[in-house]
């Protein structure tokens, strides 16, 4: 009686799923056209993806066009040192990827953040192995209630559930309300959101000799991430490394984006 209990419940099961897809059928996470799977992309958007690969700099992660040995530092990294350790990302921030970060983060598409985070699991494994932690990068309060979800939380979630590694996404805040990024030039970024964060007094003792992994979208030009990261190590953080699903290569930052 119970294997037959069991088999029905399977069959009603599986008839939910047939009716959920031909209700709301799966679409590329590129350009929405229909798919046999969620979260994949269709035949034309999946060659327009340009995942991050070695070699790159071991600090900023951005790709070398020849491989010149382990270790190696791109003239950014030795220039400016950031105040992370090492920032990697799973796609270059063009065309496809960024549309699939605007559905994230405009358009509501938070189904899109598991997928985006099997593809960070993969740039960052490294960084994931040695965390002690995973933080993502807050929203002001107004903003989140704008917003209703923070896209970076529904990133560093899913990467701290699928990896074991404990979650904090409330040792960071926003304090400062900052305008949007998008039309700021590299220095102006990096006025907006000086200070912006802070590690709660009542928490500081989560991040304490704790190495964090940093979670967010995008890296534009690392003043968000840079920003946080000291906030991070003036509580006492061990080391932060920063994971993001998209990075704007060196020369293809444009403001308006």
């Amino acid at each position: 009686m119970g294997d037959r209990a069991l088999h029905i419940k399977d069959l009603a099961v599986s008839a939910l799923s047939v009716s959920g897809r031909l209700l709301f059928p799966p679409v590329c996470a590129g350009c929405r056209r229909i798919v046999c799977e969620p979260g994949s992309l269709c035949g034309a958007c999946w060659p327009k993806l340009r995942f991050l690969e070695r070699p790159w700099c071991e600090v900023l992660g951005t790709p070398f066009a020849i491989d010149m040995g382990p270790g190696i530092l791109s003239a950014a990294a030795i220039a400016n040192p950031p105040p992370f350790d090492r920032a990697r990302a799973a796609v270059a921030y063009t065309g496809v990827a960024r549309r699939m970060v605007q559905g994230l983060k405009y358009h509501d598409g938070t189904d899109l953040a598991p997928w985006m985070a099997r593809w960070m699991l993969r740039a960052g494994a490294e960084l994931i192995v040695e965390a002690d932690l995973v933080v993502p990068v807050p929203l002001h309060w107004r903003r989140f209630f704008r917003r209703r979800f923070n896209q970076s939380a529904e990133l560093g979630r899913t990467i701290a559930a699928r990896t074991g590694r404990p979650y904090a996404p409330e040792a960071l805040l926003r304090v400062k309300q900052t305008r949007q990024q998008v039309g700021l030039g590299a220095s102006e970024r990096e006025s907006n959101v000086r200070a912006a964060f802070v590690v709660p007094k009542s928490l500081a003792g989560i991040v304490a000799g704790k190495r964090v992994l940093l979670v967010d979208d995008v890296f534009t030009t690392g003043a968000t991430v840079s920003s946080a990261a000291r906030a991070l190590r003036k509580a006492g953080a061990r080391g932060v490394d920063v994971l993001t699903f998209a990075r704007v290569l060196p020369g293809d930052f444009q403001p308006e984006e």
